[in-house]
């Protein structure tokens, strides 16, 4: 399956919701002529939404990028339908009144036949969580989706980190984890991509990490990436590392895309048959006594 990925570049001003919709679907077409059937951006993909309100405090620049959020979702849902792609539409704050602070960083997945996933964080970073900063809640359910056949989940950032969370996932037969993520510092960026691929070789999965990259101006810089991690098998080229962006602070335009395609069917026979090399299967440590 040929998977894009765009390492969204925050700092390119955009005029409203409707033109960066317009800019993001540039990028999609870019990526479905070049055979694209999955399209993933960065976690805080809103963000770029902050050149439209610049100056507000957390919590009140929160709840804006959340208006603007219900305003672009069915634009993503047109992008979706209109180029047939599956449409993991980065993150962006969403109002969820039903919850103490009622806001969550949430994950948009748009199929082209008009379903919607979703895919809350779960475990918010100190800001996230800061009452005086963006304030939100963190989500309490993993989303498993199919999409021709494969299985796939998007863990976001620092979700990516948790061995807990791993555990759990060994037991779901995923093909393929998808991770959005924003980091702003190089040891965020190596936090986040070095788990990524251990995820690949823990859960014989496909494992899709990117990044933001820059920031609004006078706010952080983000430092991301792109990279396509699988199995280190011999198979699959050893190493681990299918194809790769370099981390950066800067980038020109919407930022870089990278299309490849993801070996998912010569990694589901290494884990459904048991071939990989040293794979011992969703192993459990339940047995395993603490001395």
């Amino acid at each position: 399956m040929k998977i894009a990925a765009l390492a969204q570049n925050l700092a390119l001003p955009v005029s409203s919701v409707e033109d960066w919709a317009s800019r993001v679907e540039s990028e999609v077409a870019a990526a479905k002529r070049q055979g694209a059937e999955v399209f993933l951006m960065p976690e805080y993909a809103a963000c770029q939404w902050l050149h439209l309100i610049r100056g507000l405090p957390g919590r009140v620049q929160l709840a804006k990028m959340a208006d603007f959020a219900a305003e672009a979702a069915p634009l993503m849902a047109a992008i979706a339908k209109k180029h047939d792609i599956l449409f993991v539409a980065g993150t962006f704050p969403v109002h969820r009144p039903e919850l103490l602070p009622p806001l969550t960083n949430r994950a948009h997945v748009f199929f082209p036949d008009g379903r919607v996933a979703v895919q809350d964080k779960l475990c918010l970073t100190p800001f996230e969580k800061d009452p005086n900063d963006w304030n939100l809640s963190p989500g309490d359910a993993l989303t498993v989706f199919e999409w021709k056949g494969w299985r796939m989940a998007v863990v976001i950032c620092l979700d990516i980190e948790l061995p807990s969370l791993s555990a759990r996932m060994a037991a779901l037969d995923l093909d393929l984890i998808l991770v959005p993520s924003m980091t702003v510092k190089p040891s965020g960026y190596h936090r986040v991509f070095g788990c990524a691929k251990a995820r690949a070789v823990e859960l014989l999965a496909g494992v899709v990490a990117v990044g933001a990259i820059a920031g609004v101006p006078r706010g952080e810089q983000e430092y991301g990436g792109i990279s396509f991690y699988v199995p280190c098998e011999e198979e699959l080229g050893f190493t681990g590392v299918l194809a790769e962006v370099d981390p950066s602070y800067e980038a020109e335009g919407m930022g870089p895309l990278l299309v490849c395609d993801m070996p998912l069917e010569a990694i589901r026979k290494l884990r459904r048959g048991g071939t990989g090399e040293v794979w011992p299967g969703a192993w459990s440590a339940e047995h395993v006594r603490i001395v």
